[in-house]
């Protein structure tokens, strides 16, 4: 395999540029004054206490002792190193979740050939076989997100990616429930670690206006695990041999995993520290277009006190109630949306063809709701919205009849349920962008995850197979937390100066937000700043509500939280 985008040669830039460049890049080279810790990381003992690369940043051994002052980078050369930086981490990205996505769902797909018969699952057996992945992934969180802080990202990621193709692979020899439920459990310890991984990366790697878009891209997986994964099934299922059809589909998916498996270790980079497909220049620019975000990029010192700042905080608890409502109905939908679209009337192979509309729709409003949210620089009008066509479709399959006329309205039905697949990725870039402060960012997406993992171990539970083919207490479930995020996310009126001079609505959740906007604007007027500050990382809008200073960001490396860096701005 290439090993990725060959870098241009240098281009002539202005000399004021060079200068500054060349100032940062002297602070490259360890000095007679620096120790090595165990992790590696440079220790200044005579940088001040601002900028101590111990209790900051790891871009700091890329930008040096002044790392305060911001350098000018140019719209040419932003552009440039932000397409390569695409070039090279999505496609891995979007490679690895795709993967992740299959293996999950693989049951699934087997579902409608034969292995609840074969393995003789009874009552709510089979629930349990979807619903012990994120068991697992809810006991092992705590202990991944540690280890996201404390080992190389990439290198911990490969191994785990490899360990659950060998899983998948392995769930074709089961002969029954307990074998099912072994394999199911060590598949959600491996693949616990995938998306908090690949939310840390998105952070440490684009401007926050980039963020939404490139999580939404690899979320929207999701849709295209579930139409090449539905595909697939359908073709494998037609294989003939000793092996029933949902052990030829558990194995092949578990080779391809296996297969692939080492490019995440070949190719993803651990941080833009240590990327190797960058010169030492765009290292600088890579580091220096982050300035705005106030996040940083990573530390391998874990901090009890952001732990602490994380759990006394009370948005971390609406993140956790509003992952946990949309976590539920996913859960419960993924692992039985098959077996729905069956008790409509439809062949085990009509059924699979059919749920592959489903999923092209979950790309197609997962992208789109992401470029809408994109454009308009806020969260929650997005995510209300999304909550809206899900209960209008499920309040309609509760009360509709499944006769064999209906099939054209029921299936109409189904399909306006995939608004909601696109609400989790709103909710993830939601959470992480409101974030700051390296353990504190491992710490909150652990919180979120175990949330998700909650709701996806409830959801499956609400479905029992008995219950087909109305599934009446899945569907009530469903509908009930989809009211409940309409509920979090609904509009009220406020106005806190200094942000706005104008009463705007505002989701509940937005409400403490915007105090806490209020809050910085006011520490920032004490300190002699600008109250009110232009967020370049939500890209500046000329004049009107854009009004105000751009801010220098100063403390951007310092590896701050949120709720201590004055210069933080709360995504709405």
């Amino acid at each position: 395999m290439a090993t990725g985008p060959r870098s241009p040669s240098p281009s002539p830039v202005d000399e004021k540029l060079g200068t500054e460049r060349s100032q940062h890049l002297e602070h490259q080279q360890p000095s007679d004054s620096e120790v090595e810790d165990g992790n590696g990381t440079a220790r200044h003992a005579h940088a001040s206490s601002s900028n101590n690369v111990i209790d900051g940043d790891e871009a700091l051994r890329v930008l040096g002792h002044d790392a305060t002052k911001p350098i000018d980078v140019s719209p040419e050369e932003d552009a440039r190193v932000l397409r390569k930086i695409d070039l090279w981490l999505m496609p891995v990205i979007l490679m690895v979740y795709f993967l992740q996505q299959l293996d999950k769902s693989s049951l699934s797909y087997t579902s409608v050939f034969g292995i609840v018969e074969d393995t003789n699952l009874v009552g709510r057996q089979y629930s349990w076989l979807s619903s012990i992945v994120y068991l697992a992934q809810m006991v092992w969180q705590p202990a991944s997100s540690y280890m996201l802080v404390k080992l190389p990202v990439a290198k911990y990621l490969s191994v785990h990616v490899f360990m659950w193709g060998v899983v998948v692979a392995s769930t074709s020899a089961a002969k029954d429930f307990r074998g099912l439920m072994a394999a199911r459990f060590f598949l959600g310890i491996f693949e616990a670690t995938v998306a908090p991984c690949f939310i840390l990366v998105t952070q440490m790697w684009w401007r926050r206006r980039e963020q939404t878009m490139r999580l939404s891209m690899w979320m929207a997986m999701n849709g295209g695990t579930g139409m090449i994964g539905s595909l697939l099934s359908w073709g494998l299922g037609h294989i003939g041999g000793s092996l029933r059809p949902w052990q030829t589909i558990f194995l092949f998916i578990g080779l391809l995993t296996l297969v692939l498996s080492p490019i995440v270790f070949f190719v993803l980079p651990d941080s833009p520290a240590t990327a190797k497909f960058l010169t030492r220049d765009e290292k600088i620019i890579a580091i220096e277009r982050l300035r705005a975000n106030n996040q940083g990029t990573e530390t391998k010192i874990w901090k009890w006190d952001q732990v602490m700042d994380t759990l006394m905080d009370p948005k971390t608890y609406l993140w956790f109630m509003l992952l946990f409502a949309c976590a539920v109905p996913s859960g419960g939908i993924g692992a039985f949306g098959p077996l729905i679209i069956q008790g409509f009337g439809f062949n085990q192979f009509h059924t699979i063809l059919f749920n592959i509309p489903f999923s092209f729709l979950q790309v197609v409003v997962t992208l789109t709701s992401a470029y809408i949210s994109q454009r308009l620089k806020l969260k929650y009008p997005v995510i209300l919205f999304l909550a809206l066509p899900p209960i209008a479709g499920a309040s309609a399959l509760f009360v509709l009849d499944r006769g064999q006329e209906l099939r054209g309205q029921l299936l109409a039905c189904y399909y306006v349920l995939s608004f909601f697949t696109a609400i989790q990725p709103m909710l993830y870039t939601w959470s992480s962008q409101n974030t700051a402060g390296h353990t504190k960012k491992q710490v909150t997406t652990a919180i979120v995850f175990v949330a998700q993992c909650a709701g996806n171990v409830v959801g499956p539970l609400m479905y029992r197979t008995e219950d087909r083919p109305y599934y009446t207490n899945g569907l009530l479930s469903s509908i009930v937390c989809w009211v409940t995020i309409v509920v979090l996310t609904m509009q009220v009126f406020l106005s806190l100066p200094p942000c706005s001079h104008t009463h705007r609505p505002c989701s509940i959740t937005a409400v403490y937000l915007r105090y806490l906007n209020s809050r910085h604007a006011a520490t920032r007027q004490r300190l002699g700043k600008a109250a009110v500050v232009i967020d370049t990382s939500l890209d500046a809008r000329v004049g009107g509500e854009a009004a105000g200073e751009k801010a220098a960001n100063e403390n951007a490396f310092r590896d701050l939280t949120d709720v201590k860096n004055e210069d933080f701005i709360y995504v709405l």
